[in-house]
């Protein structure tokens, strides 16, 4: 699937102006793709073209942009006329990249779960329900893709903030359900990019700090990406450099027993179960 990444080619990112986007949005210029950065942060949307396109032969006209939030029908209704008269209708990447963390919602609190809820999965149900015929038909004379960002919190579930773990679990289930209906159609690739602990403007970067050392650069998650969309892998799950591939999936075969042993749930969380699963975890070689 990396033939998605070809001069000509069109992209829709959204969440496109920093962090992870950003670095996808500079990885399809760098392609000469054309490229249509959506968020709702003005004055990063600003700064995209110049930011996408530094260091490739591209121009910044080819970075397009549009001020939008994904959770709006509306906002999308506008994005979509932007892909008809300026792709032609064709979408040869469609990226479904924006989310929000926020304060730990709260039980008695529906609107610290909705917001959440609305911009994290109602982005992804409103980005495929206007641009998915786009990439269908951009796979007509190439092949084309879907990425949907997901989070290893919608697959561990740790505890601090339920609202965004259960955004993440249902945008899981949802990329792996159109994953399965697109099965038959060999152009179209669907992956579920999920992050490890990467340095964005989510998890405290926009030059208020220096990079952690353990996390990585949003860079790092593209190649990553890239690498096993090459390989046609539907999930890519990415290590940091705190955290290795071994320990996530030992980590998320500990949470699915949970369900298989009778364990309470987030168990490895819980004082009496925090021995037995690292001793668990230590003994096993994946």
């Amino acid at each position: 699937m990396t033939t998605v990444f070809q001069p000509g080619n069109t992209a829709v990112i959204t969440g496109g102006a920093s962090g992870i986007g950003l670095a996808l949005a500079k990885r399809c210029a760098a392609a000469g793709m054309r490229v249509l950065v959506a968020d709702r942060d003005a004055a990063a949307l600003t700064a995209a073209p110049a930011a996408a396109c530094a260091g490739a032969d591209n121009d910044t006209s080819d970075v397009l942009t549009v001020e939008m939030d994904v959770s709006s029908p509306e906002g999308w209704a506008v994005l979509r006329r932007r892909v008809d008269d300026e792709f032609g209708g064709r979408v040869s990447l469609l990226a479904l990249n924006a989310g929000v963390g926020g304060a730990p919602s709260r039980w008695d609190s529906a609107e610290s779960f909705r917001r959440v809820l609305d911009v994290n999965l109602g982005g992804v149900v409103n980005g495929l329900a206007a641009c998915l015929d786009a990439v269908r038909a951009a796979a007509g004379g190439g092949k084309a893709a879907v990425v949907i960002t997901g989070s290893k919190q919608g697959i561990t579930c740790p505890p601090g903030n339920p609202a965004y773990n259960a955004s993440k679990a249902a945008v899981k289930a949802l990329a792996e359900h159109l994953d399965y209906d697109l099965r038959a159609e060999d152009n179209v690739g669907v992956h579920l990019l999920v992050p490890g602990w990467t340095f964005t403007g989510m998890t405290g970067g926009g030059g208020a700090r220096e990079k952690p050392a353990g996390a990585w650069w949003p860079e790092q998650v593209v190649e990553f990406l890239e690498r096993r969309m090459a390989e046609g892998k539907f999930y890519a799950v990415c290590p940091d450099n705190d955290v290795s591939e071994s320990t996530d999936r030992r980590r998320m075969l500990w949470s699915v027993g949970d369900i298989v042993e009778g364990r309470p749930p987030m168990s490895r969380w819980r004082e009496e179960w925090k021995g037995p699963a690292q001793e668990w975890m230590d003994k096993q070689s994946l």
